[in-house]
């Protein structure tokens, strides 16, 4: 076969290849953030007995999955009664973001709390983060741990208080450890200005934009946290809806967060390109991936093309190039 024969073959090959691995809307999306290819997933897809006051927002908030999520996996809404000694189906799932040496990492859109020792992850939390409205959204950024208190009290911000006045409460601009403390037990001061970790009085708020900017864990999870930081520790603050994992086995996962404070990091043509740019995208089964672009579950997906579809679709893309 001649040398021209040889490229002309492989150009039509690589067409072939780029159309076989395009989604129907073509990538349009501009510069991308540059977050890693991640090689490691957390969580489990379980099957769970369920115990007695079980609802699907206590263990949405337990296992850092969506309420209105796990339901529909069930086959059943937010509002369906739970019946002891039954069982339900729980993937909870995430793709590690970003792999520290060690400290504490924070994605946002995630609502997850990893810790790191010795390049290791040893913990993932499940929080809530700052809520929706432009002046409560938690800042993104390095920082370090400059605070470290048990039963901490609550200095309550002049913000946080106008806010409960316009809606008719009364909050003290002190409040002292206890039940009623929101902090919970333990706090975390960040550097980052105005910004912790810390507990919470409020457990079924976990997982979700519920907070003034803080971080909120379960009283049992910032326990665990607290007992593992020291002072000086490091960590950092991120902002990635949308990821990919591709694990030993050759398996690539995709997780796809609501893009709740609107930076415009959703949808497919994001996807695709953030795909393109990791070297991943001829390896994913693309269907399926626009399934979990739509869904935006928050759950790591296996989006693996499977084992002799990339050969059909090059003969397919061949032909339609051959006509």
């Amino acid at each position: 076969m001649s040398a021209g024969r040889q490229i002309v073959i492989a150009a039509a090959l690589s067409a072939a290849l780029a159309l076989a691995s395009t989604p129907s809307l073509a990538a349009k999306s501009g510069p991308l953030p540059a977050p890693a290819l991640s090689q490691q997933i957390v969580g489990w897809a379980i099957d769970y007995t369920i115990r007695p006051g079980d609802i699907f927002i206590k263990l949405g908030a337990a296992y850092g999955i969506g309420a209105a999520v796990l339901a529909a996996e069930n086959g059943m809404t937010v509002g369906s009664r739970l019946t002891a000694g039954n069982t339900l189906h729980i993937d909870n799932r995430h793709i590690v973001p970003q792999q520290l040496a060690d400290g504490i990492l924070i994605n946002l859109p995630q609502r997850l709390v990893f810790q790191f020792e010795g390049g290791r992850l040893i913990g993932a939390y499940p929080a809530a983060v700052g809520r929706v409205a432009p002046q409560w959204r938690t800042a993104t950024g390095t920082f370090r741990v400059i605070q470290i208190r048990e039963d901490p009290v609550w200095r309550v911000p002049d913000d946080v208080r106008e806010e409960a006045h316009l809606n008719g409460r009364v909050i003290k601009a002190r409040i002292e450890p206890g039940p009623d403390n929101p902090l919970g037990d333990y706090w975390l001061g960040l550097s980052l200005p105005e910004l912790g970790i810390h507990g919470t009085n409020s457990p079924l708020s976990i997982y979700g934009f519920r907070t003034h900017g803080c971080i909120r864990l379960s009283p049992d999870d910032i326990e665990e946290l607290y007992d593992g930081v020291d002072l000086g520790d490091g960590g950092e603050i991120i902002y990635e809806p949308v990821m990919f994992a591709k694990l030993d086995d050759g398996r690539v996962f995709l997780e796809v967060n609501r893009d709740a404070y609107k930076r415009g990091m959703s949808g497919m043509d994001f996807v695709h390109g953030l795909a393109t740019n990791l070297g991943v995208v001829s390896m994913i089964d693309w269907k399926r991936a626009q399934q979990v672009v739509a869904a935006e579950e928050g759950i790591a997906r296996d989006v693996t093309l499977a084992p002799g579809s990339e050969m059909k679709k090059v003969r397919g893309a061949l032909r339609e190039l051959l006509r």
